[in-house]
């Protein structure tokens, strides 16, 4: 097992669950050498564990939480495709979308979550350009959901 495989799972995040796709899409898709990664939602032992508006019916510190969970079933799907994470040279992109109230405004530090988990696994090839949007909603009623676009290695 590759050290980036292994400091995931280290944090609690199991390589051997993967999350079925909720609508027709590929959850991640190969094009050269980068990976595609379409948007993950904080599911995990087949439930969603976070559900609602950031701030009014889910706090700040449990929706950063959800976004880790979010970076955490994208890295998945890379590793669905492409075999370990220790192929990944660097994430060249994180999105984050926050189900937010209104008057809300601080998304950046919701989808910090996911960027921590991303530098924590690893390091500075972990830190790529990043959006955190607010949204009206979100699927399922989720309260976060991350995109990942990495580099890889060539095999």
């Amino acid at each position: 097992m590759h050290e980036f495989d292994q400091r995931l799972e280290d944090l609690g995040y199991s390589l051997s669950e993967q999350v079925a796709p909720a609508a027709i899409y590929k959850p991640a898709v190969l094009v050269g050498s980068l990976v595609y990664c379409s948007g993950a939602v904080p599911v995990a032992g087949g439930m969603l564990c976070y559900r609602g508006k950031v701030s009014s019916e889910v706090a700040l510190a449990q929706a950063k939480e959800a976004a880790a969970l979010c970076a955490a079933n994208n890295l998945r799907q890379i590793y669905a495709v492409a075999g370990s994470l220790g192929r990944i040279r660097r994430i060249i992109r994180l999105s984050g979308f926050v189900n937010s109230d209104p008057a809300f405004t601080d998304q950046h530090l919701v989808i910090n979550g996911a960027s921590e988990l991303l530098r924590l696994v690893f390091g500075d090839r972990g830190v790529g350009a990043r959006s955190a949007l607010g949204t009206a909603s979100l699927p399922l009623g989720s309260a976060t959901e991350t995109e990942l676009i990495a580099e890889l290695y060539p095999r």
